[in-house]
């Protein structure tokens, strides 16, 4: 008996789901928590301050008033960076009818936004950069949060600091095991230095370097009536208080960060932006930018381990 078999129909229509899966991370925890200001020029500039040292001398009954000249502010400033991506489409691709999205256009800008964002964590928090004026054929860049951050640093053998003002940057050092040690000492210095830090940030091995630290030593939990194993920490209580543990996958992998969040800011010269391009030929273009830096608004606040291994 012949059959018509699926091999042999001509006019079968294909069976394409209509949804994009994109598993690329996109979780961005530094930038997207960070506090938000404003720059108006494209050195971003601001003032940072501190209290004399304790004076333990007590005042002589009577005695005349005397006057010491009062301490200046410090100055401190970042440049501004941008951040573009561009997308052209053509007008068949926009006429074509298309599986998992719309318009071309507006999936291609939601797509190069994200690309943007990952960047600027990335920049923000997984280089060890110093700011740069730039000119008319180089770029201008932000100093990074190690370049910042000095004043609280744990380095390995031969690793050293930058000047702590965004200038420069530090060398690396020799890489060692993340312990609770070299957690612990950083936070005593960021709370000697009158910093509150309530965020821990690492990449994915040193983030369970600290899920097996001492005072975790029975992380791993049987939940019997939900049938889970829990091994895992989100929290991080030291002497000084309790410091949310944040995986963060663009994090510079040897460095874990320990910062106080209100004392690190996102300024922004020109907020993320789309704007056309004048159309040449059959074609829509888009342009998509951001220009900001990061604003250290006072180091000391915050620290950080260094030369960590990876691996």
């Amino acid at each position: 008996m012949a059959n018509t078999n699926t091999y042999d129909q001509i006019g079968i229509r294909e069976d394409l789901v209509d949804r994009i899966w994109d598993v690329t991370p996109t979780e961005t925890p530094f930038v997207s928590n960070a506090p938000k200001s404003s720059a108006s020029q494209t050195l971003h500039e601001w003032q940072i301050d501190s209290l004399a040292a304790i004076d333990n001398t007590t005042a002589i009954e009577g005695a005349d008033a005397s006057f010491s000249a009062a301490a200046a502010t410090t100055r401190r400033g970042n440049y501004t960076e941008i951040l573009t991506e561009t997308v052209s489409i053509s007008g068949t691709t926009e006429a074509t009818d298309r599986a998992g999205r719309d318009r071309e256009m507006a999936y291609q800008e939601i797509k190069r936004g994200k690309e943007i964002k990952r960047n600027m964590e990335s920049n923000v928090c997984g280089l060890n950069n110093a700011r740069a004026v730039g000119n008319n054929s180089t770029r201008r860049e932000s100093a990074s949060y190690s370049s910042w951050c000095v004043t609280n640093s744990s380095n390995g053998a031969s690793g050293t600091d930058g000047t702590g003002d965004g200038t420069d940057v530090g060398n690396d050092g020799t890489q060692r095991a993340f312990t609770e040690t070299l957690l612990g000492t950083v936070i005593d210095l960021v709370f000697n230095s009158g910093g509150n830090p309530n965020i821990i940030m690492a990449g994915s091995f040193n983030k369970r370097q600290l899920t097996g630290f001492s005072g975790n030593a029975d992380e791993v939990k049987h939940d019997n009536s939900e049938k889970k194993v829990i091994n895992a920490v989100s929290a991080y209580v030291s002497d000084y208080g309790t410091m949310k543990v944040v995986p963060n996958r663009f994090v510079r992998s040897r460095d874990v960060l320990v910062y106080e969040q209100s004392f690190w800011s996102i300024a922004q010269l020109r907020p993320m932006q789309s704007f056309p391009i004048a159309k040449i030929g059959d074609a829509e273009r888009k342009q998509m930018l951001i220009e900001y830096t990061l604003e250290a608004r006072n180091e000391a606040s915050s620290g950080i381990v260094k030369d960590l291994t990876t691996s």
